[in-house]
């Protein structure tokens, strides 16, 4: 006989209520079932009257939550529409400014070189010799020369205008490269007496279809009067050039001795891309315009309306526009940048943002019509009406079928309410079917799994609908990051390939570089570690007998350092075009750069000066690596030089200089520090031996073939390793004075 205690028979009695009749007590099955139960029982004869209560007040919920909805998403729709615009067109238009700005700037910056050294011809007029100058020859169209151009009745055999012309005829050199290396499309010298100097590539234009030379009215020329009133750099109107028919603007600048005009100086400025890039920006009813110093509008595509392109003669002042809002915004504009403003215009509201070209005084406006940044909102209102209305009259028809329904089925609930509350236990929970429908439903941009309150059921249902809440947040999170980021890297990649273009163009890059001159034989590269680079160099003759060569390496990487190596770059360009020394170059570049470095960069700079009658190379070195010097039957050797600070370290740094004479078949070779220090995957540095070896293993080459030895011996050095410095090389071969020989 078997006896059971009281704690068996309640273990027993545990186990037959943990599972009867295939129901789980205390699970969901259970909860099911109890409450079918208690709602067949207690709330039949009140359920039909619930249903239609309901559905009333449900369709006046759905209604008004419409109604929120619209005005809600109106209301974001247009402030993230506003702020988009307002942050997009103002940087669109700035870096636009600033492009123009640029353009201008460098025009100011030629008319002032020359004019500079012209004060000086006039101040010491016995230092210089007198040099010849000739009138356009028709023969020679398409090539850089000087020209003598002269007004009606002037007498070139004048002994005083004849003296004045072999005088400023020393700007020839000057004028011709500024022209050659510059955006200009023509620069001159004119003097008071009605002749002046002009350096173009279209002589032929200067004559008339008889093959006559042509007068030309230089003194009632409007940029020579302009400056002569302004006593300053002076901008003309738009206008057509006078030869070329070019659209144009001038830049002048009289020069004085003492109260004497001397000479005007100028330079003119096509701007045909400027008008062409204007008519590119009309899209879908926006547009950039440009407004000039006296309100007139002078480049837009547009053909009706306030913005609209009119002869100056007929032009409104914008400034002082009967249209308040658009006059207060034009004089802003003018001075500063403008944030973005809602203006009423002839063809309705519009949102423009503007921001000045100080150089001329000008103005780039841009203009967005209203209409157009409130499109998505519209669209999207109305694709949610739509669907709204889909939806309503389905939940109408719903509800219409469910209350009959309802009806039909009360009369027959008591009979399969047990049935059903058994069957409805087996089954799948709505709950559950409902979070496996939304599931399903979830792709293309609706990934949101939204936590509700029909699944807060306090059990596993409840738990699993927030485990899918969290992980579908988590993952539009991440996809709508990701869309983000790539976005993002596009655009930054796009404005990177551009600057890599423009860096590259910026240095000498077409070989051989002095086809005509086979004294010397150049070649130089760049490899930036980034998409733009710090390092530079440049090579050019200062004149028959010099060749200027040097290479610079700017602190830091990137877009930072590319900037300041083009501004680097220019300043010893000029200084050296100059001729002056090579320590009297860096000590002129370093005073121009400390005089406005704020960011305190620095750059590193050999440069040398080549005689090449001679072989004379004079150098002078900032803070740069050592030159590679291979005199005739010799090795490549590291020449030691001594080593001034750095360009832009210490505000007036001096810089001595040193000579190297090159034999016949000599070759020099400098670089940047990417070269010795170019690292393989083992952090092992490439140094000077390894570069040493690399140049006499290429031996008695030619320049471009020592580069490519160098490089590729650096190649198979590093491998795949990521390098973190710009790699730049130049080599120069000296073959001796031809001309003699």
């Amino acid at each position: 006989m078997i006896t059971l205690t009281g704690s068996d028979l309640e273990w027993e009695w545990y186990e037959y209520m943990k599972k009867f009749k295939n129901i789980t007590i205390g699970g969901i099955q259970q909860k099911i079932f109890n409450l079918v139960l208690i709602t067949i029982i207690l709330m039949m004869a009140a359920f039909a009257a619930v249903v239609f209560y309901q559905s009333g007040r449900l369709t006046n919920l759905v209604r008004n939550t419409n109604e929120a909805q619209n005005d809600s998403i109106t209301s974001i729709s247009e402030q993230t529409m506003t702020a988009l615009l307002d942050s997009n067109m103002l940087q669109s238009i700035q870096m636009e400014a600033y492009i123009a700005e640029d353009l201008f700037d460098d025009t100011i910056k030629i008319v002032n070189i020359i004019a500079d050294y012209t004060s000086k011809l006039f101040a010491n007029p016995g230092d210089y010799p007198a040099r010849d100058v000739e009138l356009p020859d028709i023969n020679k169209d398409g090539e850089i020369t000087m020209q003598v151009l002269k007004e009606e009745g002037v007498d070139l055999d004048d002994p005083t205008i004849s003296a004045k012309l072999g005088l400023i005829g020393n700007l020839s050199e000057l004028m011709m490269a500024v022209y050659s290396d510059a955006k200009v499309d023509s620069c001159y010298c004119a003097l008071p007496d009605g002749v002046m100097l002009l350096v173009d590539d279209h002589s032929k234009s200067k004559f008339d279809d008889n093959g006559n030379l042509l007068s030309i009215p230089i003194r009632e020329r409007l940029w020579y009067t302009g400056a002569v009133q302004s006593r300053k750099i002076h901008f003309t109107d738009v206008t057509t050039d006078l030869f070329t028919n070019e659209i144009s603007i001038m830049c002048s600048l009289p020069v004085y001795q003492g109260e004497e005009l001397v000479a005007v100086i100028g330079a003119d400025l096509f701007l045909n891309d400027v008008s062409a890039a204007v008519n590119a920006t009309a899209r879908s009813g926006s547009f950039v315009c440009i407004v000039n110093q006296n309100g007139h509008v002078l480049f837009s595509p547009q053909t009706t309306g306030e913005f609209r392109v009119v002869p100056a003669e007929e032009a409104e002042d914008l400034r002082q526009s009967s249209n308040t809002q658009l006059a207060a915004f034009i004089n802003d504009a003018m001075s500063e940048s403008t944030n973005l403003r809602l203006i009423e215009l002839s063809d309705g509201l519009n949102y423009v943002a503007g921001a000045p070209i100080a150089s001329v005084g000008w103005a780039i406006i841009s203009v967005v019509p209203k209409s157009l940044a409130d499109l998505p909102t519209t669209m999207m209102i109305d694709q949610l009406d739509t669907i709204k209305d889909d939806a309503t009259i389905s939940y109408n028809k719903g509800i219409s079928q469910t209350k009959m329904t309802i009806i039909v089925l009360l009369a027959i609930i008591v009979i399969l309410a047990i049935t059903a509350s058994l069957i409805l236990s087996k089954r799948i929970v709505k709950p559950l079917e409902t979070i496996t429908k939304r599931i399903q439903s979830l792709d293309g941009d609706n990934l949101q799994f939204v936590m509700e309150d029909e699944y807060r059921t306090h059990d596993e249902i409840e738990l699993l609908a927030e485990s899918f809440a969290m992980l579908s947040e988590k993952t539009v999170k991440y996809i709508s990051e990701v869309a983000r980021i790539s976005a993002e890297k596009e655009r930054i990649g796009a404005e990177l390939s551009l600057a890599t273009r423009i860096q590259a163009d910026m240095l000498p890059n077409i070989y051989p570089a002095f086809p005509e001159r086979p004294e010397i034989d150049v070649y130089a590269s760049m490899d930036p570690a980034k998409e733009v680079g710090g390092d530079f160099y440049d090579f050019f003759l200062v004149d028959d007998d010099h060749l200027c060569i040097f290479i610079a390496d700017v602190s830091g990487k990137g877009v930072p350092a590319a900037l300041f190596m083009m501004a680097s770059m220019i300043i010893l360009a000029n200084n050296a075009q100059m001729g002056k020394s090579p320590a009297q170059i860096l000590t002129d570049t370093n005073l121009a750069i400390c005089s406005n470095n704020r960011e305190e960069m620095f750059v590193t700079v050999w440069l040398g000066i080549l005689e090449i009658s001679t072989g004379k190379l004079t150098a002078a070195n900032a803070g740069h690596e050592y030159p590679v010097v291979k005199q005739p039957n010799g090795n490549f050797e590291i020449f030691k030089d001594k080593h001034g600070f750095v360009i832009g370290g210490i505000d007036g740094a001096k810089y001595k200089e040193y000579d190297i004479m090159l034999e016949p078949g000599s070759r020099l070779f400098i670089y940047t520090d990417g070269v010795p220090e170019a690292t393989n995957s083992e952090k092992e540095l490439f140094g000077m031996d390894r570069m040493v070896v690399a140049l006499n293993k290429a031996g008695n080459a030619s320049p471009k073939e020592i580069l490519e030895t160098v490089r590729k011996e650096v190649n198979e050095f590093v491998k795949d390793a990521e390098q973190f410095d710009d790699l730049t090389m130049l080599c120069v071969e000296y073959r001796g004075n031809k001309k003699e020989d």
